[in-house]
């Protein structure tokens, strides 16, 4: 009989099944009243108890023959729910020592029984209990009530039998995480290949002016090699396209490039997106998580904008940068991963290290090999294949017929210095793309060089209309703004040029019709 139960048990993949399995095949015994598991384990992995970290008992399968009418045994809640390790209940004892308990008279050992009435009502003579024990840790327990005497051949059927559930409890959460991480994994892989797509939408690097010409020559130098890269420029230059070529030139290029914006990652969330996090490491932490670095093993993980990583962070990144090791959030166990790291930043990392806002010896660890990208307004001679290709797209993405841009229209983008780049060129094209009528394509741009912000200058008791103050208000923020390359919050963003607190400036950009044309 015992061979054939541990048989069923192995056969079972999830935990709740394995319990039940072990709760079926004992209660079918002669003599058994009632059977009952207790798991060792915190409210985070418990579905009946409160996300909490606090290991304890918990009471996860139940089932048994009670005399009284109307009574259920099968169910996990109420008052033996939740054992705190620390109590005297013999449970608790069991799970703290690792020695079984055998009470073969329950009417003489009294000082055992929590419930005197209940057991007299059940007419309950024996108990036995065995520790379920896995390579020497103690996973719960396996209890069982009798109406007879617990004897020998009890005992040892029953802690055989803890064993085997013990085993059998193991490989279901080993299975169970399993399965939990390849669904997460498969989420993260679809997830990539989305974004993926979404960037493959900007199509490949165009340009033959020689100023692109010279960062594509140090691309092929630098892609062959391991060296960490960081590329700088304005935003909207077409930084992560550079990360991109560099990748897929690399010997790298089979593996995953993953992709961290580090300026959209909440600060108290920084760790767990770069090292990932075990369930129950803080509150929303209900299910494990890999990281990016985790994610990018083997491949490139591309850091877009560097400069905003938190101060208490970076001695981690440096770490891994450094040693090619790290540990998930909530998690001891050391883990290796073979990442090469490409960063990009519209910021002058110089500027932050002597502020005091960035590592030095982070920076040079991420500058091995510096590169800059032009902004557009320096490779001017490639705004028409640019314009063209994004024509090209706009009118396949919209569906509508492909309009024709004119040589007027060319001049005019090419005497405007287009301030958000190559990104500011794609929405004034997606625009005009929308707005053209009869076939001919108009830029809606102003002549020359982006216009000056208008200065503030209110001169002492003048009253100032409210027309003109909101029109110097928003020529104050675009100032802003500019002087920010385009970028709302954060260090050096424009909320903190005009002391603002970013929500609070977004919502006056959305008042006064200011788009982050950089962004």
């Amino acid at each position: 009989m015992l061979p054939s139960i541990i048989l069923a048990i192995a056969e079972k993949r999830s935990l709740d099944a394995v319990l039940n399995s072990i709760i079926q095949a004992i209660v079918q015994q002669p003599d058994v009243a009632l059977a009952r598991i207790w798991l060792k384990e915190s409210g985070f992995s418990c579905p009946s108890c409160d996300l909490t970290s606090e290991v304890a008992l918990h009471l996860r399968a139940s089932g048994g023959t009670p005399l009284e009418a109307g009574v259920d045994w099968g169910y996990t809640t109420g008052r033996f729910h939740r054992v705190a390790l620390d109590s005297k209940l013999k449970i608790a004892q069991i799970a703290v020592t690792g020695q079984g308990v055998r009470i073969e008279d329950l009417a003489v050992d009294s000082e055992w029984v929590g419930e005197p009435a209940w057991v007299r009502r059940e007419k309950l003579t024996g108990f036995a209990a065995q520790p379920m024990m896995f390579h020497g840790e103690v996973l719960g327990v396996l209890a069982v009530f009798r109406r007879v005497a617990a004897d020998d051949a009890c005992w040892e059927w029953l802690r055989v039998l803890a064993d085997a559930a013990a085993v059998a409890v193991a490989n279901a959460r080993a299975f169970e995480e399993a399965e939990a991480l390849q669904k997460e994994l498969r989420l993260e892989r679809d997830y990539l290949r989305e974004e993926v797509r979404e960037v493959g939408s900007f199509g490949e690097i165009l340009g033959q002016s020689a100023a692109l010409q010279r960062v594509l020559r140090q691309v092929e130098m630098v892609a062959s090699t391991e060296a960490t890269v960081l590329i700088l420029g304005e935003s909207g230059t077409g930084k992560e396209l550079i990360a991109r070529a560099i990748h897929q030139r690399s010997a790298r290029a089979r593996k995953p490039l993953v992709k961290v914006n580090c300026g959209s990652i909440p600060h108290e969330l920084f760790e767990s997106e770069f090292f990932g996090h075990v369930r129950g490491a803080f509150t929303s932490a209900v299910t494990d998580r890999v990281g990016r670095f985790q994610l990018a093993d083997g491949g490139t993980l591309f850091l877009d904008e560097a400069g905003e990583i938190p101060m208490d962070l970076q001695a981690k990144l440096l770490r891994v940068l450094q040693e090619g090791e790290f540990e998930r959030v909530g998690e001891n166990a050391t883990r290796k991963v073979d990442v090469r790291v490409v960063a990009a930043t519209n910021r002058d990392l110089k500027e932050e290290v002597a502020k005091g806002r960035f590592r030095l010896d982070l920076y040079y660890r991420l500058a091995v090999f510096p590169l800059e990208m032009p902004p557009l307004r320096d490779r001017k001679e490639d705004i028409a294949q640019l314009a063209a290709h994004f024509v090209r797209q706009a009118a396949a993405r919209f569906h509508v017929a492909e309009p024709r841009l004119s040589h007027k229209e060319l001049q005019h983008a090419m005497r405007y210095d287009w301030p958000g780049n190559i990104r500011e060129l794609q929405n004034a094209v997606d625009r005009a793309v929308i707005l053209a009528h009869d076939g001919r394509l108009e830029l809606d741009l102003p002549d020359g060089q982006a216009p000056a912000p208008i200065p503030v200058v209110v001169e002492a008791g003048e009253v100032v209309p409210e027309s003109r103050w909101r029109e110097m208000e928003r020529a104050n923020i675009a100032a802003a703004l500019k002087r920010a390359n385009f970028r709302v919050s954060g260090s050096g963003g424009a909320a903190e040029l005009l002391e603002l607190h970013p929500a609070t400036l977004s919502s006056r950009m959305k008042a006064l019709g200011i788009r982050r044309q950089g962004v």
